[in-house]
């Protein structure tokens, strides 16, 4: 300040004719002395004279202070009843832009209300999700209230909120101590000021604190808590954010050229002296080997300690306080506005107010000045490192900035943070570890929203993204990796003919039907003779076409279901194998039927007609032609994609469409097989060369017993091997028919044609 002041008095185009001058006074950190100190300088006199002006030769113009947020809400509310003008250089507390209660108070430092959006934008950059605040008493608390919903508002949870004041004890501060070494929380947001730092760091440094990263406000960046030695190995690393520094001219040669001859009646003087060189002046007794001072010392050697025009943002900010008043008077006698001229006899504080308001111009830094509707000044801020060096130098460094463009960010520089709490890299500041890809996040009860566990997706859903708050369902023709992160495609399962499985049965169905046409060609050439005729031939030769078609079915079963097939597999199936059955049934009626009646003036000999028989064939098949037909009309089968019932792969298959339907073919053709065997077991002792009554009993045995261990095979297995069990059984019970029904009489035929001969009369054309 008496540089700025000595500055402006020596510069002839700045406030000419007029000199500045200056009273200092020191709140103490105190509201009522600060109140005292600026009645004083009101009244003109050593008393707080309220209401009063004392001093004649000299005009009180501004107030420049405080400090403290709430020594300048106590001065405040005093000089607005006034329009007194006050400019403070480190009173940051938001409340204070209200002009509606504090009309005539402006300032040259940031406001705690942008705070917020730069401490965000730091935790969010580094993944700072879980921090602890350290929030002090008084006026403050309505802006560590707000601060604490911004940190909130933007995802980033409060671990804890704690305040912290002047007047603690110790045992209060180590309870507060106790709180943070236990917290999980890495960071820990210091939103107070120097008095209330002070006795919390004594006790800090004394209990060695680390492990925390401490983030300072405004307030505490800027505040003379980094000048305390004491405190160095707790606060080395902090981090904070301030405005641009800015380097004064020619301040730097006024700082190194002060000695206590120039400044007598300055009480500080002398023991800054004697603090900075370790000395006493001569009127004190050194103490442990100290030396008495001589006024030779030079405190340029106290440069890389910390005394430099770059150590203390507060030198830029008074100097632009200064500045702003100055051009404000300035404005207001030269005419330079648009407001009218006034005279010096004319000035008074609440006229020079709203020409100060208006001031818009550079400092001798070439710093652009101006306030806004708040009466605040509007500086980008800076993110900086404070860090003290192993040679007793200290230093605030640069390492990052914010950019706009395309949305606000952090942009780091090259220089090297220095990490407090013993890390060497940007800690890990959470509640819970990240969920990974797969994973998804679930909140834990009574807890905040950082707070939370990872639970894996389910097996059809994934999620692809870090911290996702829920799994998103694949595709119906996809499914979650093992990972759950993304989605495959499923793998189609049908019984194929390219497979082993689907070609081997295959084979054997054409083998079999190949084999039926042989025994079809044997059996038509010839016709006439004994076997062939015996037991109704064209119910042998309807038995062979409907087999052949057994075997053929089994082909509808194999490759990808379609609609047309999986209503021809089921169809045909059916009415084949009733027609078979039902041709058996016919031939081994016909055998009891012959056997009883062997008087030739029977009268039911009429029985032994073919036409029966054939009858019998019909009828039988014409039931399931109506069954099958009922299915088709009401709930006809259709294909079917499953892709739940195995992981990772769609069953393709055939829905049965109507559960009773497929029961009812499935249950006609167990009644009539049952029958049949029935029949041909009780016939089974009757005589004759080319009786098949035993034949008949034991292809009935093969047939039941085949379909009866296919129902518990077909209902345990799923997808393509649930149709081989249906194929298999097509395939056996077939060819258990073909094996004891005709391949007997084909080996007569072929190998034995000398018992190929008629020795009983009875017989059947």
């Amino acid at each position: 300040m008496v540089f700025a002041i000595n500055e402006i008095n020596e510069n002839p185009e700045l406030l000419p004719n007029i000199t500045l001058g200056f009273r200092i006074y020191d709140s103490c950190f105190k509201e009522m002395q600060a109140i005292n100190g600026a009645l004083q300088l009101m009244s003109g006199t050593h008393f707080a004279i309220p209401n009063y002006i004392c001093q004649k030769k000299s005009k009180i113009v501004g107030l420049i202070g405080d400090l403290q947020s709430s020594n300048s809400v106590a001065v405040a509310r005093i000089l607005g009843l006034y329009h007194f003008p006050q400019i403070s250089f480190g009173s940051a507390m938001a409340h204070l832009s209200d002009k509606i209660s504090f009309p005539s108070f402006l300032r040259t430092i940031i406001s705690d209300k942008i705070e917020p959006f730069y401490f965000n934008l730091l935790m969010l950059h580094f993944n700072w999700t879980w921090v602890g605040i350290l929030a002090a008493y008084d006026f403050d608390v309505y802006d560590s209230e707000l601060l604490r919903k911004d940190i909130e508002a933007s995802g980033i949870c409060v671990a804890f909120f704690m305040r912290i004041s002047a007047q603690h004890t110790r045992d209060q501060t180590l309870s507060i101590l106790q709180v943070i070494k236990k917290s999980t929380a890495t960071v820990v947001v210091l939103f107070c000021s120097l008095p209330e730092l002070i006795p919390f760091m004594k006790v800090a440094s004394e209990e060695k604190i680390t492990g925390k990263v401490w983030i300072a406000s405004g307030s505490v960046i800027t505040s003379p808590i980094f000048s305390y030695k004491e405190f160095w190995r707790t606060l080395n690393g902090t981090i904070g954010q301030q405005m641009p520094l800015t380097i004064i001219p020619r301040f730097k040669k006024f700082l190194y050229d002060i000695h206590p001859s120039l400044y007598p009646n300055d009480i500080f003087m002398k023991s800054f002296w004697e603090a900075s060189f370790g000395c006493f002046w001569p009127n004190q007794t050194p103490v442990n080997g100290s030396f008495y001072c001589t006024g030779q010392e030079n405190l340029s050697t106290l440069e890389h300690q910390g005394y430099n025009e770059a150590t203390s943002l507060f030198a830029s900010l008074i100097y632009n306080a200064v500045y702003t008043l100055a051009h404000g008077i300035n404005n207001m006698i030269s005419c330079r506005s648009q407001s009218p001229c006034l005279s010096i006899s004319e000035m008074e504080p609440w006229k020079i107010l709203q020409y100060v308001k208006r001031v818009r111009v550079k400092n001798t830094a070439g710093q652009e000045l101006f306030f806004d509707g708040n009466g605040d000044l509007i500086f980008p801020l800076e993110y900086v490192n404070w860090q003290a060096l192993p040679n007793g130098e200290a230093q605030f460094i640069n390492f990052a900035t914010v950019k706009e463009i395309p949305k606000s960010h952090i942009v780091l520089s090259n220089n090297t943070i220095f990490w407090s709490g013993g890390y060497t890299a940007a800690p890990e500041s959470t509640c819970s570890t990240s969920c990974p890809p797969g994973y998804r996040k679930a909140p834990q009860k009574g807890q905040p929203v950082c707070c939370f566990v990872c639970i894996l997706c389910s097996e059809d859903e994934f999620s692809n993204e870090t911290d996702s708050t829920r799994c998103m369902k694949c595709p119906e023709d996809m499914w979650a990796n093992e990972k759950h992160n993304g989605c495959w495609m499923r793998n189609l399962e049908f019984l194929s003919f390219k497979e082993t499985l689907g070609g081997a049965l295959t084979f054997v169905s054409v083998l079999g039907s190949l084999l039926l046409l042989s025994i079809l060609l044997i059996f038509l050439k010839n016709a006439e003779t004994p076997v062939v005729k015996a037991n109704n031939r064209n119910l042998s030769y309807i038995l062979l076409v409907s087999l052949f078609f057994c075997f053929l079915c089994a082909l509808m079963f194999i490759g990808r279901p379609i609609t047309i097939t999986c209503i021809l597999r089921q169809f045909i199936f059916g009415i084949s194998f009733v027609m078979c059955i039902s041709c058996i049934l016919g031939k081994t009626i016909m055998v009891v039927i012959a056997f009883n009646l062997t008087q030739p003036t029977n009268n039911r000999r009429m029985w032994l007609n073919s036409r029966v028989t054939n009858t019998l064939v019909l009828v039988c098949t014409a039931i399931q032609v109506i069954i099958c037909a009922g299915w088709l009309v009401h709930s006809p089968p259709f294909d079917y994609q499953d892709n739940k019932s195995k992981m990772g792969t769609i069953i393709v298959e055939c829905n049965k469409g109507s559960p009773v339907a497929y029961s009812c073919t499935m249950g006609y053709m167990g009644f009539l097989a049952t029958l049949c065997f029935v029949v041909a077991y009780l016939s089974r002792t009757l005589p004759g060369s080319f009786n098949e009554a035993k034949l008949i009993t034991f292809s009935m045995l093969i047939f039941g017993a085949v379909w009866i261990s296919f129902i518990p095979a077909y209902l345990s297995t799923t997808g393509k091997y649930m149709v081989a069990v249906e194929i298999f059984a097509m395939l056996s019970s077939s060819g258990g028919l073909v094996a004891c029904i005709f391949l007997p009489k084909v080996y007569i035929i072929v190998l034995r044609p000398e018992m190929n001969k008629r020795d009983r009369k009875i017989y059947i054309k």
